[in-house]
């Protein structure tokens, strides 16, 4: 503990829990003042400023992040650590980014509460100011969310916390597939800029000669085949968050331009003399070791220094195996949003089969999984038989020929499997198409046939030939 006298202030609904962290804390050095309602809890605080706040998150008449919210406007330098049994991404972040210096679970308490304790009483002078508080998106208006519990994910959601207030660029790193462009989303969903613009560029998708271009924009005449102007994803993104993914392949020529931009925060288009100023913030990711790509003179050490202010490390799947039934339901839940269905459930058998999985593919992989298996079920109850892992046919069904009696439920599969393979191919919108017109093949055009074997209605079956165009035949 510190030298001087101090103060901590507890508040929680529970009276025994007080009690319980008072004796843990009060000593000759520390006193402890505990409150069990928010609005007297806030009162304390301003009658004997005490140098922490440890709170419940669930209190009344208001909450504990409105406490946090009422403290650091009084005093921004407030130094507040919340504690709840019932955790969730959206209080952790939002806490976080509120000036909160950690967010516990309860159960983490009898382990770790006095090396808390102490750490932020040491870090008090210098808690960073207070930023104004933004409320999150609906989940309509929030298309995709980073959906995790565990302490590494915590981890994670107290960066995004942290970071999201500032303008200094972050690198996001990670595994492919453990979702470095949803934090990017969040970093920015959680900004001051949050209501510029996101663009997102995969470094490694666009050819070199194209990426410049892509980037900065070029003037008409620049080079072959530039018979206009083109405004780069720099300009596109003005006030606004850029994220560049796969960094790492940014070729050396590009590296250059990209530090000047960082640096001076200026650029010219393609072919042009103009210089642009570019009020953009940059979000990076990679999978590659960036530290061993300096080394090896691949990438540019002064421009991995710009990038790399902040580091945010996304662990990959089996090792937060606590998130992956939190995960599975989230993408069941989500997948009967789309069809307006109530959500397929998960058997215990089902879910311990998902949790021994090493998930190579991390997140990614496990979201093509769980649509897989909506699609193969027979019922709303996914079993272990119906979640394929590592299964399937190398056989494409345009390879079929035509009459072969193939289930449909196969051909899911192996479009599935095939449309996995290609990360930017949504999985969803163009199967019944596929099957529909798959169905016809196999069936030689016979209508009453395909309707079976697709389980829809003649009537439906007609529909969506009408609808794809694809050519009515025998019946």
């Amino acid at each position: 503990m510190m030298n001087h006298h101090q103060t901590i202030l507890a508040v929680d609904p529970d009276s025994d829990f007080l009690e319980w962290v008072e004796r843990q804390l009060q000593n000759s050095k520390t006193r402890v003042l505990t409150a069990t309602t928010s609005d007297v809890a806030f009162k304390i605080f301003q009658r004997d400023k005490p140098d922490l706040v440890l709170t419940e998150s669930r209190l009344h008449p208001f909450s504990g992040l409105e406490l946090l919210n009422k403290i650091r406007k009084e005093d921004p330098n407030a130094t507040v650590i919340l504690a709840s049994a019932f955790v969730s991404t959206q209080a952790v972040i939002e806490s976080m980014k509120m000036g909160a210096f950690d967010f516990l679970r309860k159960e983490q308490l009898p382990f770790n509460l006095k090396i808390v304790v102490d750490e932020a009483l040491r870090a008090k002078a210098d808690m960073r100011a207070a930023v104004s508080f933004q409320p999150q998106l609906t989940v309509e208006q929030h298309q995709d969310s980073i959906v995790g519990q565990s302490p590494a994910m915590e981890q994670v959601f107290k960066m995004i916390g942290r970071v999201a207030a500032s303008t200094v660029p972050v690198m996001v790193t990670g595994e492919s597939g453990t979702g470095k462009e949803l934090v990017a989303s969040a970093i920015h969903h959680y900004s001051p800029r949050s209501t510029r613009p996101f663009l997102a560029i995969n470094c490694a998708a666009i050819p070199e000669n194209l990426l410049e271009s892509e980037l900065f924009g070029h003037e008409r005449g620049a080079f072959t085949g530039a018979a206009n102007q083109r405004i780069g994803r720099f300009e596109q993104c003005a006030g606004g968050t850029l994220f560049l993914d796969e960094i790492g392949d940014m070729p050396l020529s590009l590296q250059g331009k990209l530090l000047r931009v960082l640096q001076d925060g200026e650029f010219s288009r393609v072919g042009g003399n103009t210089t642009i100023h570019a009020d953009v913030r940059i979000v990076a990711a990679t999978n590659k070791n960036l530290e061993k790509e300096v080394a090896d003179r691949t990438f540019r050490e002064d421009l991995f220094y710009r990038l790399n202010v902040v580091r945010v490390h996304l662990p990959p799947l089996r090792q937060r195996r606590e998130d992956i039934r939190l995960l599975a339901e989230y993408f069941l839940s989500r997948l009967a949003a789309r069809s307006h269905t109530p959500a397929v459930r998960l058997s215990e058998d089902a879910v311990q089969l998902l949790e021994s999985h090493p998930w190579p593919g991390n997140v990614r992989e496990m979201q093509n999984t769980i649509e897989r298996a909506v699609i193969l079920a027979n019922t709303d109850f996914l079993l272990p038989k119906d979640i394929p892992l590592g299964t399937g046919t190398d056989t494409h069904p345009a390879m079929v020929s035509a009459g072969e009696e193939i289930s449909v439920r196969q051909a899911i599969e192996v479009l599935l499997k095939a449309a996995a393979e290609n990360k930017d191919v949504p999985l969803l919108p163009w199967l019944e198409e596929e099957f529909t017109r798959h169905a016809m093949r196999v069936t030689g055009g016979n209508q009453v046939r395909s309707a079976k074997l697709l389980g829809i209605t003649r009537a439906t079956l007609r529909k969506r030939l009408e609808r794809f165009g694809v050519e009515k035949a025998a019946s």
